[in-house]
């Protein structure tokens, strides 16, 4: 892109996406703005800041390290900040039948493991629902344990019943590899570095949300979710904090409203 732009809108007002801080954008959106939101905000690990993922390649013998790409507010405290602020805006946001599913990492760390801290910080905001289990497939990161498996928490309302448009009654809250297409990536450079494969929002997109509805993701990185919502029909309001992921999230949605799918 030639210049910095810090808001996208398609003429039809289907997209909106802007480039900003979640904390200086969300307390301007409209009560009831959303019908749904799914996100997948800073873990709090310091992503490709020296850590493990950082030094994948090195670690799996797959070659030399590869350039890192810290994520911004990825430090514990800014993290665990960003997500109590989503979740305290999100009762405000979102509509009655709405609901809110969050990517989380798996078990372990200390003090405690951060799905134990997020689903409260959800239930004092919202209604807790349940914890989806992604389970990503064979050999994660790490060394003891090596991580296998995300979590995606998921709350609706308080008070309030979410949207549920599955009519099978087989919808676990296990996704085992390949189930409804989602499999996991392996960032290449010129991809987010914790990217997340379309299939999955839009595994949850069609559960909790009908054509037309508006969907919301605060942390869009390069717009899995606003991918999923322009090949669904759905509206897509998304946010995000690096002008760089922004530039590539606006040029994806681009090509994915001209009909061309992206990887992922």
């Amino acid at each position: 892109m030639s210049r910095k732009i810090k808001e996208y809108r398609t003429r039809d007002g289907a997209i909106r996406m802007v480039h900003g801080d979640a904390r200086s954008v969300l307390p301007k959106l409209m009560d009831r703005t959303a019908d749904f939101i799914f996100t997948d905000p800073p873990y709090g690990h310091n992503n490709n800041n020296g850590d493990l993922i950082h030094r994948r390649e090195v670690a799996l013998g797959e070659g030399p390290k590869k350039k890192g790409r810290p994520i911004v507010n990825d430090g514990p405290e800014a993290a665990s900040h960003l997500f109590r602020f989503l979740m305290s805006e999100s009762s405000r946001l979102l509509k009655r039948k709405g609901s809110c599913c969050c990517c989380c990492c798996g078990g372990g760390g200390s003090p405690s493991p951060q799905f134990s801290r997020w689903s409260h910080w959800m239930d004092q905001s919202l209604a807790f629902k349940q914890m989806v289990v992604w389970d990503k497939g064979r050999m994660g990161m790490g060394w003891h344990y090596r991580r296998s498996y995300e979590t995606i928490l998921v709350a609706q309302r308080a008070k309030g019943r979410c949207e549920w448009h599955d009519k099978s009654k087989k919808v676990e809250n296990i996704i085992r590899p390949g189930d409804y297409g989602i499999r996991k990536i392996r960032p290449r450079e010129t991809q987010h570095p914790t990217a997340k494969p379309v299939a999955l929002p839009a595994h949850f997109i069609g559960l909790h949300s009908r054509a037309g509805d508006t969907v919301l993701d605060p942390f869009m990185g390069h717009a899995s979710t606003g991918a999923a919502c322009v090949r669904s029909g759905r509206r897509f309001i998304g946010i995000e904090v690096d002008q760089s992921h922004f530039e590539v999230a606006v040029e994806r949605i681009k090509q994915e409203r001209r009909g061309i799918a992206t990887p992922g």
